[in-house]
């Protein structure tokens, strides 16, 4: 290839990672904005939560008739990167943008990062459809296609949270991190850079939280930052197992998949007037942050499991990742009246690590939580997000993930055992 072919190919890639960060970075501002919104209206307005079963049932008929061939959702994705077949349909971005914000208006309990995923990885494998009309030379292969779909996972992910850092490595780690290329790698940068300043550009801003007091790394600390991150493994492991136990069990028991949101939401409607509170449905960023601060009861955890698993198992739409978030830094908070450490810290190693230990990234995570609680506690969150992932067993919530590495082979060796002494 000569000098020439390689300037026209970078600068063609360049023109690509800059435009899907700017679309994603878009539409992922227009999304918060818009969750902010329905969130308010629902929080002033607590008799739409009511209607939760009709907004269920709405959600069902339209991916029955329509989405088909997008209701798998990020694990297309993954499914698309491990074996590129055809191109992601454009209407995965509407769609669950239209869905998500409907679970979260009616009650549901969901997150936002699986909407900002989905839409950056539609928008960025249609320059898989232009090049198709393409000359032959400068059509994208299935290699190319990879790359795509890395550059929306990382523009989605980094805008919707504001962690450009952590959403290039959240595309290359959950993608299975030694299978990603040099090119890859850098164009994922770029594309989150472009999304994150994108966002910032329409002035749309992200929570921030805070760790005022990080105390020395101590051989007396050790243990109790030990006992913590498996805490926050195990629940790492329920959350996924409850996600994927209600989802099988709706599949099993409701032959018409619209009628499982319906039912599903005739459940979490009568569970929110029983528990008298509403703490536990969306996506409960005000309990995330107050947990940095105050010491939350040990069942808030529990109970956002629940919620979220059942909501999301019944077919409603949006992410996993901030329940978990809200998960691990309530658990986090509630473990600060045991394990003497600052509950502002338990409360953010709970955030990262419970989330590291769901989608198999403690790289990503760790950085994540550098991103946001500050460079200080980085040692404390690399651990918890290191012993969390261990911890967490070898099924996260994207069953279409790949794991590989250490924690495949020790769990493999588990299984192995199992069955010799079985």
């Amino acid at each position: 290839m000569n000098l020439k072919n390689t300037i026209l190919i970078s600068l063609k890639w360049i023109f690509i990672c800059v435009l899907t960060g700017i679309f994603s970075g878009s539409a992922s501002a227009f999304f918060l904005v818009s969750l902010e919104w329905v969130t308010q209206f629902r929080e002033h307005n607590n008799w739409i939560i009511w209607l939760l079963p009709i907004g269920g049932l709405y959600i069902g008929w339209l991916y029955h008739q329509y989405g088909a061939t997008v209701v798998k959702g990020n694990n297309l994705l993954l499914e698309e990167y491990e074996n590129p077949k055809n191109t992601i349909p454009f209407k995965m971005a509407p769609m669950v943008f239209l869905t998500t914000l409907i679970t979260h208006l009616f009650g549901g309990s969901a997150g936002r990062e699986g909407t900002a995923v989905q839409m950056g990885g539609a928008i960025a494998d249609q320059f898989s459809r232009l090049s198709s009309r393409a000359k032959s030379r400068d059509k994208l292969d299935n290699s190319d296609r990879k790359t795509l779909i890395i550059l929306g996972i990382s523009a989605g992910f980094a805008s919707v949270f504001g962690t450009p850092l952590a959403g290039a490595l959240f595309a290359l780690e959950v993608l299975y991190f030694s299978k990603i290329s040099i090119k890859s790698i850098v164009l994922s940068f770029l594309a989150a850079y472009v999304a994150y300043f994108t966002v910032a550009f329409w002035q749309v801003s992200h929570t921030h939280y805070h760790i005022p007091v990080v105390p020395e790394m101590t051989l007396q600390v050790i243990p109790w930052i030990i006992v913590a991150s498996i805490a926050f493994g195990l629940a790492a492991m329920l959350f996924s197992r409850t996600t994927h136990f209600w989802g099988r069990l709706f599949a099993k028991t409701i032959d018409f998949p619209p009628l499982r949101p319906f039912v599903g939401g005739l459940v979490l409607v009568i569970a929110i007037y029983l528990t008298g509170t509403t703490k536990y449905i969306g996506l409960g960023v005000p309990s995330i942050v107050d947990s940095f601060s105050n010491p939350n009861q040990s069942h808030d955890f529990l109970l956002k499991i629940l919620f979220t698993g059942f909501t999301l198992g019944a077919g409603f739409k949006g992410g996993e990742v901030t329940p978990l978030f809200f998960i691990g830094a309530t658990l986090g908070s509630a473990l600060s009246l045991i394990i003497p450490l600052p509950i502002a810290l338990l409360a953010g190693m709970g955030f990262v690590a419970v989330f590291s230990g769901a989608t198999h990234t403690p790289i990503a995570c760790t950085v994540m939580g550098m991103e946001l609680f500050g460079w200080q506690s980085g040692i404390f969150i690399g651990i918890a997000c290191l012993i969390a992932y261990f911890a967490s067993g070898s099924i996260g919530i994207y069953h279409s993930q790949i794991v590989k590495g250490a924690k495949y082979r020790l769990y493999q060796r588990f299984k192995r055992k199992d069955l010799e002494d079985f």
